[in-house]
């Protein structure tokens, strides 16, 4: 309610002085209108001295009027009232601009109303705008020694903008006098996203309750600015730093945390950042997700909320900040050497270690002198893939001893087919002798599993790919389209990608070259039939990866075609399955030393064996 009065108060005052200002302008028309009255002019001056003694009394009585009204409401105000008497008072915003940014702050509340990326479209050809049209507040609320509490987004900041060594600062003062005020200050300097941003007051300690401390309220709602609302929502998040800059104090959504440096607002492929060098003691998280029916066009993604206690130090406020309103991407975040790097979801612990390390500097390097980025995936799919051909030999080779032993183990399984115990001891003792091992042919595929997973992160998370064409795809870092659907199918969307059904078809075809005939060989009794397996893969591909990101997609599929043909090589050109059966016959001839843990699992087997002996005489 107390809000309430002070709004009425000052548009009391504002039409007051719009009065007095009137009855100026009006003071000052008869002159003009001498010169083109056609009445005589000595006739006008007579009635013009007449009038003029009461038209000066009536000014006075006017002017006291309103002078008394006007401090009324300030009063009412209390001492921010000054504030109200600027001439920022009559609203309006100031704009801050570099080659790359354009910020517009309000005077009212001084924040900032409009932030618009100059260098980027949204998927529809539309500026990007990260607060635009009300989707964003910064207020701070505070009390006030004499029990008020004011919210500076509905007071009025007084306006001042210089530049200093080719940087433009604005200062935006929300005043009680000329040398008592709580100050905004933005500096933005050429060419950068980062400006630096500041919080401090002069002379409020006896006007700022120390008792009650002041609250920071900044909240953003989300714009969508991709293709695909469901994907660009599941890279939407709201991303902290706390605890001191260690890397392992990144987290993302809602929480409550101490000692927080920097609050990160990410939507995808663009980013608000606060940063802060004096960590906020506390600081309250909320996220919101604002899409209801991804079937329905949205605006909005996610709504983002923070609530920050600021400490006053001997009655006054001061916190030395950065503002970041810029591309979510991993070279610019990372020259600032802020942990920022942290905010894009490259995978935790050895994922992001490859990511940040190995495959963001190589397709960097790739894409600077190949002429697409289409090619630049192509060309590091190649690459990995020749690299891990090694782990890929190794695997094949490992399947092609076990189809060799594949006669041996069915004679066992055969010999032994009551007595299952046994079956698995005399496979173990084939095993060791031939030298060949099921496991060996797990683990080379576990060895790629940290890869897979971290190009599974960059993809997503490459700005370099937006909105960059290659083929029949228009923007790599969305899905592609070949056909619409007049419908929507659950899970796969309205639409059909060229990419994730060619995908599809290459893993089906390693699938099949590689697990296939072993399931089905090794298909136990009584087990589920397991080559529903070969299935799924391709299906998963095909279904899930219809809405993801085209260059996801084309990096699988140019990475199965590359395996197939190397297994193709290495199956008909460097393995011969019959020197294989000669080599491992040779093995099994001579005494082979058996390891601590395969002597442990035999000797384990054989206890057992003995025991179940001993019960089936009892």
């Amino acid at each position: 309610m107390e809000e309430k009065k002070i709004d009425i108060q000052s548009i009391i005052g504002f039409i007051l002085i719009g009065g007095i200002l009137i009855w100026m302008l009006y003071n000052n028309k008869p002159e003009e209108e001498v010169q083109d009255n056609p009445k005589d002019q000595t006739e006008q001056i007579v009635e013009k001295s007449q009038q003029e003694p009461v038209q000066e009394e009536q000014a006075r009585d006017s002017v006291a009027n309103d002078s008394t009204a006007l401090v009324a409401a300030q009063k009412k105000l209390g001492a921010f009232g000054y504030s109200s008497t600027l001439s920022s008072a009559q609203g309006g915003t100031t704009t801050l601009a570099n080659d790359v940014l354009e910020l517009k702050v309000s005077n009212k509340g001084g924040y900032i109303q409009e932030a618009k990326l100059k260098n980027f479209k949204t998927y529809d050809s539309v500026p990007v705008y990260i607060i635009k049209d009300g989707n964003a507040t910064f207020n701070l609320n505070f009390n006030t020694t004499d029990g008020r509490s004011l919210n500076t987004e509905n007071l009025f900041f007084q306006p001042e903008l210089t530049e200093n060594n080719g940087s433009q600062v604005l200062s935006m003062k929300l005043k009680v006098s000329e040398n008592e005020f709580l100050e905004y200050r933005y500096s933005l300097k050429p060419g950068e996203y980062m400006m630096d941003f500041s919080i401090r007051s002069q002379g409020l300690s006896g006007v700022l309750d120390a008792s009650q401390t002041p609250n920071l309220d900044w909240q953003i709602k989300g714009y969508r600015h991709a293709k695909s609302i469901s994907y660009e929502n599941r890279y939407t998040d709201l991303v902290y730093e706390y605890g001191g800059g260690d890397d392992d104090n990144i987290r993302s959504g809602d929480d409550e945390e101490e000692n927080v440096s920097y609050i990160a607002y990410r939507q995808h492929f663009f980013t608000s950042i606060l940063l802060t060098d004096t960590p906020f003691e506390k600081v309250n998280f909320n996220v919101t997700d604002l899409v209801e029916d991804e079937d329905v066009d949205t605006v909005y993604t996610k709504n983002f909320a923070s609530t920050i206690p600021l400490e006053l130090k001997a009655g006054e406020l001061n916190y030395n900040m950065n503002w970041y309103y810029g591309p979510a991407d991993y070279k610019i975040l990372n020259d600032y050497d802020r942990n920022l790097d942290e905010v894009i979801p490259l995978g935790w612990g050895i994922f992001g270690w490859i990511n940040k390390y190995i495959f963001i500097p190589f397709f960097a390097f790739l894409s600077g002198f190949l002429p697409s980025y289409g090619l630049a995936i192509i060309a590091m799919t190649i690459v990995v893939r020749i690299v891990l051909s090694p782990v890929t030999y190794k695997s094949y080779l490992s399947q092609a001893k076990m189809k060799v032993l594949r006669p041996e183990i069915n004679e066992i399984n055969e010999k032994y087919k009551d007595n299952a115990m046994k079956k698995q001891q005399e496979t173990m003792k084939l095993y060791s002798k031939a030298g060949a091992s099921p496991m060996s042919g797990c683990l080379p595929a576990l060895m790629q599993i940290p890869v897979f997973y971290a190009l599974f992160q960059f993809f997503p998370s490459a700005f370099q790919l937006r909105q960059k064409s290659f083929l029949w795809a228009d923007d790599l870092s969305s899905y592609d389209v070949i056909a619409h659907l007049p419908f929507k199918i659950p899970f796969y969307g309205d639409h059909v990608s060229l990419f994730p059904i060619l995908a599809a078809i290459a893993i089906f075809i390693y699938m099949t070259m590689t697990t296939g005939q072993s399931m089905q060989a090794n298909q136990q009794p009584g087990m589920p039939n397991m080559k529903f397996l070969m299935y799924l893969s391709p299906l998963f591909m095909l279904i899930f990866f219809n809405n993801y990101a085209s260059g996801l997609s084309l990096y699988y599929f140019t990475s199965n075609l590359i395996t197939i043909g190397i297994m193709l090589v290495i199956k008909h050109v460097i393995i011969d399955e019959n020197k294989i059966h000669a080599k491992i016959q040779e093995n099994k001839k001579k005494p082979r030393k058996t390891n601590r843990f395969t002597r442990k699992f035999q000797e384990m087997m054989e206890q057992a064996e003995e025991q179940q002996k001993k019960q089936g005489r009892k």
